[in-house]
């Protein structure tokens, strides 16, 4: 987890024409939210948005907000980004102002180390889920959930209830499910399809 500072602007005027012209100067429109608190509109220099969701963290980064009146100095995630489909340019951003003391949910990646002994044998890593959703107080957000694979045979996986997890951080998808595996060996499946190429001739 990183911490950075963006600066925001309040904003009044809303609508597709207003957002339009925020973007060609350069500025992202959002709206920060939390609880207790009014959806709040403002506006973002493109530059500081891409600055505050930079490095490992992403858009699990705390971010101080500068400026925006009663926002000022207020710690925030990114809850969401809408980006142009073909440009991959910001549309917009939402913001969700935090308190420090209480634990929120967010996802992060996953992250493999180390070469399993069934890969070194014939077999095939399958990585099910690149990301899991977990539980902690913002200043314990991980830039990511590393698992070892290093003793992972063939035919066996790793499963969520398998994970050692810093203190605090609880992981919210099932226990049972598998995050990754070692498939059966690649040479025995190119030998099996090459037995049933015949036979199906």
């Amino acid at each position: 987890m990183q911490q950075k500072q963006m600066n925001i602007e309040l904003r009044t005027k809303t609508g597709t024409g207003v957002s339009r012209r925020l973007r060609m100067a350069d500025m992202v429109p959002g709206v920060v939210y939390g609880k207790g608190l009014d959806p709040v509109t403002v506006s973002i220099k493109v530059r500081d948005l891409q600055e505050a969701i930079s490095g490992a963290g992403g858009q699990n980064n705390l971010i101080t907000l500068i400026g925006g009146g009663t926002l000022d100095q207020s710690i925030a995630i990114v809850a969401d980004i809408q980006r142009d489909p073909l440009k991959r340019t910001f549309k917009h951003v939402d913001l969700h102002r935090i308190n420090p003391n209480e634990k929120l949910r967010v996802t992060v990646p996953v992250v493999l180390t180390g070469t399993a002994i069934g890969v070194k044998e014939g077999g095939l890593l399958d990585l099910a889920h690149h990301e899991l959703h977990i539980e902690c107080l913002p200043g314990n957000i991980p830039d990511n959930i590393t698992i070892d694979v290093s003793g992972l045979k063939i035919a066996h996986s790793i499963h969520v209830s398998d994970i050692p997890l810093p203190e605090g951080i609880v992981i919210l998808d099932q226990p049972k499910i598998p995050v990754v595996s070692v498939l059966g060996r690649i040479k025995e499946e190119e030998e099996t399809a090459v037995a049933a190429a015949p036979a199906a001739a």
